[in-house]
């Protein structure tokens, strides 16, 4: 029981993490863990990702207040990965935030989704679409290399 409570707990941690400006990595784990087949695989899909949703949320929300703080040393979006993000999603409009799972252009888009003041369950829908799908993809490539 404590150990699957210290997996579910790794695992949201890391796709929170892996959603927001810091580095991190989530797959890796999700694929860890169905491989050992010791967990549900709905409860795998969930865990991670309502981490990884939460996670972007938390850059929707630093893109809301980027207005106030952005010039400030320790923000942590550097300014022309936040412009060419803003570029991007003015572009191609909240649809691009079904790219929110993208290493490197997700994380600066999903704050940029906040800085154009994206609506909050429009976003909070297009983060779940998109990040549930690339986990439910995860943990197929797995099952079908087991």
């Amino acid at each position: 029981m404590m150990m699957a409570f210290t997996a579910y707990s790794a695992l949201f941690a890391s796709a929170f993490l892996a959603a927001t400006i810091l580095p991190a990595q989530s797959e890796l784990g999700l694929a860890y863990l169905v491989s050992q087949q010791n967990h549900p695989l709905i409860a795998l899909l969930l865990v991670a990702s309502l981490g990884n949703i939460l996670g972007a949320m938390v850059n929707w929300y630093l893109g809301l207040m980027c207005a106030r703080y952005q010039g400030r040393s320790w923000f942590p979006i550097k300014a022309d990965r936040l412009a060419r993000a803003t570029s991007w999603f003015q572009r191609y409009g909240k649809w691009s935030l079904l790219l929110s799972w993208v290493p490197f252009i997700g994380d600066p888009i999903t704050v940029a989704a906040g800085v154009l003041r994206t609506p909050f369950w429009t976003a909070v829908w297009l983060f779940s679409l998109a990040k549930t799908a690339r986990y439910c993809v995860i943990i197929s490539l797995t099952l079908m290399s087991l």
